[in-house]
């Protein structure tokens, strides 16, 4: 078997909520909005998340996002009106700043990221 792209989907209550802190977090507009209950940003090549209205969910998610230079990404965060938590180090020199959507699905910006531990 053979997989071509990963969708994380994350759930919300209100999409036009969600689509508005959504592109505050990546810096930039929705990649695509197939259908009114779904927007969608292309991360990486092949990787996406996809905010998707779901009332039973909303506020279970959880993101992982491995970023070359987490100082910057928590300004960037900082600086586009988003509350990231304090930097925390985990383990192995990973350090980690949370921060929540309005719904309180859980995003983690991930610096020092290893591949292998």
């Amino acid at each position: 078997m053979s997989f071509d792209h990963l969708l994380a989907v994350v759930p919300v209550s209100d999409i036009d909520t969600a689509e508005r802190w959504y592109a505050k977090l990546f810096g930039r507009p929705a990649d695509n909005n197939p259908m009114p209950a779904l927007v969608e940003w292309q991360v990486v090549p092949g990787g996406w998340v996809q905010v998707f209205v779901d009332h039973e969910r909303a506020g279970s998610g959880l993101l992982n996002f491995a970023v070359d230079d987490l100082a910057a990404a928590v300004d960037d965060a900082t600086s586009n009106g988003l509350a990231p938590g304090a930097v925390e180090s985990v383990n192995k020199g990973v350090d980690i700043a949370r921060l929540s959507d309005p719904d309180g699905n859980t995003i983690a910006l991930i610096g020092n990221f290893l591949v292998e531990y």
